[in-house]
């Protein structure tokens, strides 16, 4: 009876390598847990079509909004390992794990990396009447008005109130939190002066800083933005190892076999690596990021376990 099952779990192991040679036979379905429109929809249906060409098969993009990501990435965990499901996650993943006290899955547990697919930096934008040129001038004015600066976000627990709360713990400043019902809201407030800061995404801020309605203070990646080279980082502002990106990356249920994880890497790095891919995602103020499996995956560890400390010292409410 050993001897049939070990006979049978070797032709299990054997078969793998085969059934990755034939993979993919059909469309491979990613799912994108946002509404069509934004970073992670527009992070995937930009290298779907040559990903597709890669692969000798179709992407299918599959929207599946609610509750800040969980649909969707609940969706991933639960779909059958084969390799025909994947999902475009970010960085909300590493968010919802310290924000929400029970969630349906465990994202470092039940979802394979792949890759990471692209980053986008985010800016750090005052209104032009405030006095603060700069960072270190914005963190200044903040210490000698303790509470009375106020600052907007895209809303209670979004990665502009995260990252705004991280910089506050790390200056030692007290700013009054605004929540708004996404970015294109809070990006309205700071124009019309309701607020004083935002930390917003490149493509909603841009074309304001580019007009003088809004003044750009500190970029929050680690390198200065090709598009605004004369702002600073915020950690050339003065705040040693300050890094904030939103990010966004390909993964698969767990159990998703090695092999066709490996095959679905090397098609996404390669086609991420391409000058004409590159170039289609700087055009949209996004970065194209490839990255071994393991890069990926330290990188979502370290994520998780960076935003729990920042929401636990913050003591931002679980919901």
């Amino acid at each position: 009876m050993f001897k049939h099952s070990a006979i049978a779990a070797a032709a299990l192991f054997a078969a793998v390598p085969a059934f990755a040679a034939q993979y993919p036979e059909r469309p491979i379905r990613m799912i994108v847990p946002f509404a069509p429109g934004g970073g992670s929809d527009i992070s995937a249906r930009t290298m779907s079509e040559e990903l597709g060409r890669a692969l000798g098969t179709t992407i299918v993009i599959d929207n599946r909004p609610g509750a800040g990501s969980v649909l969707g990435t609940d969706l991933a965990t639960q779909a059958t390992p084969d390799g025909y499901t994947t999902l475009l996650g970010n960085i909300s993943m590493a968010f919802n794990a310290a924000l929400y006290k029970k969630l349906p899955y465990n994202a470092l547990r039940d979802l394979a990396p792949i890759s990471l697919a692209t980053e986008q930096p985010n800016i750090i934008v005052t209104h032009p009447s405030l006095p603060a040129k700069n960072l270190q001038e914005f963190t200044a004015l903040a210490r000698k008005q303790p509470g009375k600066l106020t600052y907007a976000s895209a809303g209670l627990g979004s990665g502009t109130h995260l990252a705004m709360e991280m910089l506050m713990m790390s200056q030692k400043i007290s700013l009054v939190h605004v929540p708004y019902k996404g970015t294109g809201p809070a990006v309205a407030a700071l124009l019309g002066n309701e607020t004083n800061a935002f930390m917003s995404t490149f493509a909603s801020a841009l074309p304001h800083v580019k007009a003088n309605r809004l003044h750009a203070i500190a970029v929050t990646t680690r390198k200065r933005a090709d598009t605004l080279p004369d702002v600073p980082t915020v950690e050339q502002s003065g705040v040693p190892g300050f890094e904030y990106a939103t990010w966004y990356g390909v993964l698969a249920p767990a159990a998703t076999p090695k092999p066709i994880i490996e095959k679905l890497n090397k098609a996404i790095v390669g086609v991420l690596s391409t000058p004409a891919m590159q170039e289609r995602y700087a055009k949209q103020g996004v970065t194209a990021t490839p990255t071994t499996i393991a890069e990926f995956a330290r990188l979502f560890k370290n994520e998780t376990e960076k935003w729990a400390k920042v929401v636990r010292e913050a003591k931002i409410p679980q919901q």
